[in-house]
């Protein structure tokens, strides 16, 4: 990597190849809410732009109620500087590779407005405790495509391999259920698109307090989702069991087609399948910035750097804007977007010999207080640049959580983009709601697609 990687990381790079690795000793867990926050992070700042980890936002602002979209707690920050084509050499240290080249390929257009580093990562104290409590017990299996030992925290959170920090942000906190509604936007070169609209269910048993591995048999999420507009694809469920050991047993999918009304099995919904609507401009690993099986990539931990990134999305989250405010051609309008100086893991991801998968490499980079991936490079069959993600996130008051709330999945190649996640014109998420496990059934899929 031609950047410097950040010095304060003692961890050696390396890439996950065997056995499973050894969980961390009681004495390395004892740092967890010390000189590491509990969740791994670190706890100081850096003596300039990054504050102390002081426990992020712990309580709402006083007008927020429950099933609002989240106002902004730091409205009245003030930008304090813009990267642009023209200065972004003074900054390169701090950029990934896809936003310098995003600058360069948008020059007229696109810039970065950074704004003072928030560190507002905060979740419920249960998390905590069982992050601790784990740490000493999760181990990698077969091959890291499994994890045992673990349940409702993060299972590495002092990482010695990037498939490590790459379960972590599989298995980070994000709630224990809940229902969102929202839309995707594959937008074209001249910025024209078409609004498709989902709702969705999630139940996440791996964060059920008092869960044993047992009762959760492998099962870490149910997820339902079901396409609402435009009519065209109307009335299209898909029905995912995301497993723990991805060995043992992978992922099961199954989709209700209302034109045959019949309910499918669909082993395809992984990896780099297309997503439903997105005009294959994003896969289905790239759901949640990535998801599933890593069995496909090596992954090679380069180490922790202060970056650049995408960090307290509550303007572009704001239902005071309407979808044309910030799609625009080419990329978002960047008045809306927010990056700030973070710590974040870098982990290479290149396709094992023998795999297949139209992205040959990526690099992503992962927020070291949430486990959040922020960004990601993605690169060809031909080894080059081809696509650049971004995670807008904020943290959210009902249940204290990190998430995003805008993904944007950008084409290098072709000037296009999809923007996913999109809520402001629509309901809020609510991540407190309690969706029973029996929603997530085979019979519950065909009724879902019938009503």
């Amino acid at each position: 990597m031609r950047k410097s990687i950040f010095a304060a990381t003692s961890l050696l790079a390396v890439i996950y190849t065997g056995s499973a690795l050894a969980a961390i000793s009681p004495a390395d867990a004892e740092r967890l809410g010390k000189d590491l926050t509990p969740m791994g992070a670190e706890q100081a700042g850096n003596g300039g732009e990054i504050p102390e980890w002081a426990g992020g936002i712990t309580t709402p602002p006083a007008n927020y109620s429950p099933g609002d979209h989240h106002p902004d707690p730091f409205a009245d920050d003030q930008r304090q500087f813009t990267i642009t084509a023209a200065n972004y050499n003074e900054y390169a240290d701090k950029l990934t590779t896809g936003h310098e080249a995003m600058l360069k390929a948008y020059p007229d257009s696109f810039r970065m407005h950074v704004y003072p580093t928030r560190r507002s990562f905060s979740a419920p104290e249960h998390i905590y405790e069982a992050t601790k409590r784990i740490s000493t017990t999760a181990e990698l299996i077969e091959n890291g495509n499994g994890v045992r030992g673990a349940l409702m925290g993060v299972p590495f959170p002092i990482p010695n391999s990037g498939i490590e920090v790459i379960w972590n942000h599989i298995l980070r906190w994000r709630a224990e259920s809940g229902e969102r509604f929202y839309g995707q936007a594959a937008v074209t070169r001249s910025g024209k698109y078409t609004l498709v609209q989902f709702s969705d269910q999630i139940a996440v048993p791996y964060a059920y307090p008092g869960m044993t591995e047992e009762e959760m048999d492998n099962v870490i999420i149910f997820f339902k989702e079901k396409t609402v507009a435009p009519a065209r694809l109307a009335g299209r469920v898909l029905l995912v069991h995301e497993t723990l050991d991805q060995a043992k047993e992978n992922r099961k999918a199954w989709v209700y087609n209302p034109g045959q009304r019949r309910v499918r099995r669909a082993p395809n919904v992984a990896f780099d399948n297309p997503r439903s609507g997105s005009d294959g401009l994003m896969t289905s690993d790239q759901y949640d910035m990535y998801n599933g099986s890593p069995q496909r990539y090596n992954w090679e931990l380069a180490g922790k750097r202060e970056m650049y990134v995408p960090y307290n999305a509550y303007q572009v989250h704001s239902d005071n804007l309407k979808y044309d405010d910030y799609i625009d051609p080419l990329h978002a309008n960047p008045e809306y977007l927010r990056y700030e100086l973070h710590r974040v893991w870098v982990v290479e991801a290149t396709l094992k010999e023998g795999m297949r998968h139209q992205y040959k490499r990526r690099t992503f980079y992962i927020d070291e207080d949430s486990w959040q991936i922020l960004a990601v490079d993605i690169y060809d069959n031909r080894d080059e640049l081809w696509r650049v993600s971004e995670g807008h996130g904020i943290n959210y008051y009902d249940v204290k959580n990190f998430w995003t709330t805008l993904e944007l999945n950008y084409d290098l190649q072709s000037g296009r983009y999809l923007a996913f996640g999109l809520d402001n014109e629509s309901g809020m998420y609510d991540l407190s709601a309690s969706i029973p496990k029996d929603e997530f059934t085979t019979g519950a899929l065909r009724r879902a697609g019938t009503r």
